[in-house]
């Protein structure tokens, strides 16, 4: 599989996806066509133009899978696919109830490149246990794509030293989901994303790039274990893949 996960598409003071410009003209390199999730926004067409805006200048096609007379063809056919950010539950619903998060999984084992940003990048876990976003809805299941074999939590923020809330912290509400849950969680700052690629063996190789977001961050991400951690990630992080 080809993965590039974004935790967020926008850093303050630049354009939609700006900040990855880089990471995403290696990425983008061999595709052509490539079919757009919209379902984490209300506003599927308006969405839409604005990723196809984005990507123009690395020479993709892009089209909206909402637009598609057969959306499961699209998949496949395409060169990638790239999920938005938005809200997580309402995106899971829609893939959910039209029958595109099987189709899409597949697509994606088989050789389609996935992106996805927030909401994108959360469904790349095997559950959205770990989103940040208010339930607005409820999906008939919580299980995601299962790329990869452990959670993700796009946008980690750490805790202010210097703040009066006395509210959970992110870290907080991560070790709340390890009293119920055994499986890593990996926390992805602004700015920063997760790249998975396949060496010409084929086995699977991990890295974390970007530059987090904020003087305050002290890495690009942190990984929370059951009993362990957090622990500061950084670079090649393919052990997580076994």
């Amino acid at each position: 599989m080809e993965l590039l996960l974004f935790s967020n598409s926008t850093v303050k003071g630049r354009g939609y996806l700006e900040h990855a410009s880089g990471v995403l003209r290696d990425y983008l390199a061999p595709v052509r066509r490539l079919v757009f999730v919209p379902f984490a926004g209300a506003d599927h067409d308006t969405y839409t133009a604005l990723v196809e805006g984005a990507l123009r200048p690395y020479g993709v096609e892009v089209t909206g899978v909402h637009t598609e007379r057969d959306p499961r063809a699209a998949l496949e056919r395409a060169d990638a696919v790239f999920t938005g950010g938005g809200n997580t539950f309402r995106l899971v619903k829609a893939l959910h109830e039209r029958g595109l998060m099987t189709p899409l999984a597949e697509a994606v084992r088989a050789g389609t490149r996935y992106m996805g940003a927030s909401a994108g990048t959360n469904i790349a876990a095997p559950t959205l246990r770990t989103t940040n976003d208010m339930p607005i809805v409820e999906p008939p299941s919580f299980g995601t794509l299962g790329l990869v074999p452990f959670q993700i939590n796009p946008h980690y923020l750490d805790a202010d030293p210097a703040s009066t809330h006395a509210g959970e912290t992110r870290a907080e509400r991560i070790r709340e989901f390890h009293e119920e849950n055994g499986i890593p969680v990996l926390g992805l700052r602004e700015g920063t994303h997760l790249r998975v690629t396949a060496d010409d063996g084929g086995a699977p190789k991990a890295r974390i790039g970007g530059e987090a977001a904020g003087s305050q961050a002290p890495g690009p991400a942190v990984l929370f274990r059951p009993g362990a951690g957090p622990d500061e990630v950084a670079g090649d992080v393919s052990w997580l893949l076994s």
